[in-house]
């Protein structure tokens, strides 16, 4: 079991230069070739099934569909999409290119390298190269890297199953380049892999990160994510992880 945080995307309108982190854990490697959910059992965990903070969920469903309805008519073919703060996209094929910076899906296991070290360089406890095939090889259309000329400056690694009567997708991994940050990078990131989700039939998104973690929290929730549970004693450091869940539909 192992318990890792990852850097991701600041955004302008954070007070520090804290890194935003966005967590996955309790990866058990054993199992690591099973399409089991890798997120742990909230009962084994004791956690609290009460909602914490929940939002108008209809508000956050008319922002997304919004935004998706915006940048598809700024992008045109609509294979990815940036966050609206963001202009001047140029599309082709699979590569989109905002403000110098090209956002594309993983290819082959030569990226593999450049997803390990964005993710890895920070984290006191980092995954094998086997946690990172199980997502990245199962869900390949899940996994974006942001590239600056030849240069990989951030990653997301993501996955998308059945969860009891729904098709939920899963933020698992997220990293910026410490030098890339405050460019939007990560939140533009989290598009690619929602809308690649979208297209795939998910119904909702889920990811969790520290309570303490306010740049992160920002970030999602800037995205039309909401706080959906509260997670007590979820890291191994003894913190609590707040639940966020995107409604798509």
């Amino acid at each position: 079991m192992a318990d890792v945080r990852l850097q991701s995307q600041e955004l302008d309108t954070r007070d520090d230069e804290k890194t935003v982190v966005s967590d996955v854990n309790h990866v058990n490697e054993s199992n690591v070739d099973s399409n089991t959910d890798l997120i742990a059992d909230v009962n084994l965990l004791s956690i609290s099934e009460n909602n914490v903070h929940c939002d108008d969920v209809g508000h956050n469903k008319l922002y997304l569909n919004s935004t998706l309805s915006s940048l598809s008519s700024q992008c045109k073919p609509s294979s990815s999409y940036s966050s609206n703060a963001v202009n001047n996209c140029e599309l082709t094929e699979d590569v989109q290119e905002i403000d110098g910076v090209k956002y594309v899906c993983y290819k082959n296991e030569q990226q593999m390298k450049d997803i390990m070290r964005l993710i890895q360089k920070d984290l006191s406890e980092p995954y094998s190269i086997y946690t990172y095939r199980y997502f990245i090889h199962n869900w390949p259309k899940l996994c974006f890297l942001a590239v600056d000329v030849d240069k990989s400056v951030g990653a997301i690694v993501c996955k998308l199953d059945a969860h009891r009567k729904v098709r939920r997708g899963y933020i698992a991994m997220l990293a910026v380049d410490e030098n890339y940050r405050k460019q939007h990078i990560g939140s533009n990131l989290v598009l690619n892999a929602i809308e690649a989700m979208v297209n795939d039939g998910a119904d909702e998104v889920v990811l969790e990160t520290e309570i303490t973690n306010k740049p992160a929290l920002k970030l999602y929730e800037n995205l039309g994510f909401v706080r959906d549970k509260r997670l007590f004693c979820y890291y191994l450091n003894g913190v609590d992880a707040l639940r966020l869940k995107l409604w798509l539909r």
